[in-house]
């Protein structure tokens, strides 16, 4: 490993905290199952944040498992587990679209409240109504879709999504901070989202695209039932130390945990190319990932200059990243509880520090 390179890593991650850009962030980088990095600025080391979309990989690495197991496949309509699904056109709607953003409801409501009661939830669903036909379009599906799967994942368990992941992947890798929903007498450790920053009347701020990036949305993951929802595009906790070994865990699972060739095809099998209508880039989704690809465009994915091009990984609102490098054998976690308003400098920030981590092997 490059001592310079991950120096200027560190450096630079920390900074924002320093100029008091942002309230704290948290790095780790791991390699051939090792941690190398694990930094933590502006908050006590043990803290865990909430992961926002990149825990979208979390909640898609539980379908892998089912798909292992026989219980799913990328074809299984929705509406085959879950039959009020259907309701409003829906009945062709299947997991490869739920994964890959193809699905067609995009801005389809759902309050984590509705979403962590499976009564509620189902309800909700049957009232959403498709924008497109699905996987003839994409667009950032930030929480509907992931709520349509983790009901497939409860029934065909007759289990809870939340403890699934926990007893199923997070606890067989050793991965104690990393949670889907905590409760409020767990939750101690979990740094308080900011609001921080400004930007002019014509700048880009949270929510000028997606709405469930709205601040507003944002800032009630401080609220405890919020948290304990576990809202599976995007509410998960976790330390970053943990996430880049649950990212190591995908490059080589010594475990067991899913199939060979589920894993091979959720973090490498690109099934969506499609132009994503917000980076003007194609979409490069595989079943609940995003790959950098070799077409010069790994920056605008949010993958850094210097990410291989077979990297896989999750980015979230407020610059946060995860991936993972098969040609190197790093992965890497920066999270941050800044919401910084300007999305612009949040992404180039993150865009930076990444190409920093990938520049360590």
């Amino acid at each position: 490993m490059g001592e310079e390179a991950i120096a200027a890593l560190i450096a630079r991650s920390r900074r924002d905290v320093d100029q008091r850009l942002l309230p704290s962030c948290q790095i780790a980088l791991a390699r051939h199952g090792e941690l190398v990095v694990d930094e933590t600025f502006g908050a006590p080391p043990s803290s865990r944040y909430v992961t926002f979309s990149v825990t979208k990989a979390f909640s898609a690495a539980v379908a892998w498992l089912l798909i292992g197991d026989g219980q799913l496949a990328p074809t299984t309509r929705v509406a085959e587990v879950v039959p009020e699904f259907a309701a409003n056109g829906k009945s062709q709607v299947n997991v490869e679209h739920l994964l890959t953003h193809t699905a067609g409801f995009p801005r389809a409501p759902m309050r984590p409240e509705e979403g962590a009661q499976r009564v509620a939830r189902v309800e909700r669903m049957t009232t959403w109504r498709l924008d497109w036909a699905p996987g003839t379009q994409t667009a950032y599906h930030a929480t509907s879709a992931y709520w349509a799967l983790v009901e497939l994942i409860d029934r065909l368990t007759d289990d809870d999504f939340r403890r699934v992941f926990t007893e199923r992947i997070a606890t067989p890798l050793g991965l104690a901070t990393l949670r889907l929903g905590v409760a409020a007498d767990d939750a101690a450790d979990v740094v308080p989202l900011i609001a921080v920053g400004d930007v002019g009347a014509d700048g880009q701020t949270l929510g000028s695209h997606v709405g469930e990036t709205a601040e507003g949305f944002l800032l009630r993951f401080n609220e405890p039932e919020v948290l304990a929802a576990g809202v599976p595009g995007a509410g998960a906790v976790a330390r970053a130390a943990d996430v880049a070994m649950f990212y190591q865990a995908l490059l080589d699972d010594r475990a067991g945990l899913w199939d060979p060739n589920v894993l091979q095809d959720g973090t490498a099998n690109v099934r969506n190319t499609l132009v994503d209508p917000l980076f003007k880039v194609p979409a490069n989704r595989t079943l609940g990932l995003m790959v950098a690809g070799d077409d010069g465009q790994a920056v605008v994915r949010g993958f850094g200059r210097h990410a291989g091009p077979r990297s896989f990984g999750a980015p979230g609102v407020g610059g946060q990243i995860a991936w993972a490098d098969p040609d190197s054998g790093l992965s890497f976690c920066y999270l941050t509880n800044g919401l910084d308003a300007d999305v612009v400098a949040s992404f180039t920030r993150a865009a930076k520090i990444a190409g920093l981590a990938g520049r360590c092997a």
